[in-house]
C-alpha cells in the first residue's frame, strides 16, 4: 500500500481576542494544517465556543490578532473569487467549513482543503490570520459572510 510522504506542516494556536467574554465566548484550541499532494489536511478541536451553535471559521488575509483581530483584514482570497460555502464552485480560499460546537461548546475540524498550501507560494496559510467567529457565516453577503466580530484567533506558523 503507498503512503503518502508528509509535506509542510504549520499550526494555529486559538486564542481569546478582547471581544470574546462579550461574545460569551472563551475560544481556545490548536488547528494544524498538514500539505499534501491534493490540497492542505486541516484538523483541531476548539473550545470554549457557544454550546450547540455555528460559528464562522476563516484563514484571513493579515496576521494581527491584537485587540478585535480586525488587524487580520479580510478572508484570504489569492484568486479573488466571491465569497461562499468551502467545497462550492466559486469561495475564497479561506472559506473554511462552519466549526458546530456540541453541548460542552467544542467543535473538531477534519477536512482536506483543496485551495490551500502550506509551502511557500501565493496560497500558502503560513503568517496569516485564523479566525473563529461569533456567529454563522450566511455564504452570501459579500465579502465575509455576515459571520460577526472576532472573539477567536490565532496566526498560522510553520511546525
Amino acid at each position: 500500500m503507498y503512503a503518502e510522504p508528509p509535506g509542510p506542516k504549520a499550526i494555529g494556536v486559538i486564542a481569546p481576542t478582547s471581544v470574546a467574554a462579550a461574545a460569551s465566548m472563551n475560544p481556545q484550541g490548536i488547528v494544524r494544517f498538514q500539505q499534501r499532494s491534493d490540497g492542505v489536511f486541516v484538523t483541531g478541536r476548539i473550545s470554549g465556543l457557544r454550546p450547540n451553535q455555528e460559528h464562522g471559521f476563516h484563514v484571513h488575509e493579515g496576521s494581527d490578532c491584537s485587540g478585535d483581530a480586525l488587524g487580520t483584514k479580510g478572508h484570504f482570497n489569492p484568486d479573488s473569487a466571491p465569497h461562499g460555502r468551502h467545497g462550492s464552485a466559486s469561495h475564497h480560499a479561506g472559506d473554511l467549513p462552519a466549526l458546530k460546537a456540541n453541548a460542552d461548546g467544542i467543535a473538531e475540524i477534519n477536512v482536506l482543503v483543496k485551495k490551500l498550501t502550506v509551502a511557500a507560494g501565493p496560497t500558502s496559510v503560513v503568517g496569516r490570520g485564523l479566525i473563529v467567529h461569533r456567529d454563522p457565516d450566511d455564504y452570501t453577503t459579500q465579502p465575509t459572510g455576515n459571520a460577526g466580530p472576532r472573539p477567536g484567533c490565532a496566526v498560522i506558523r510553520e511546525d
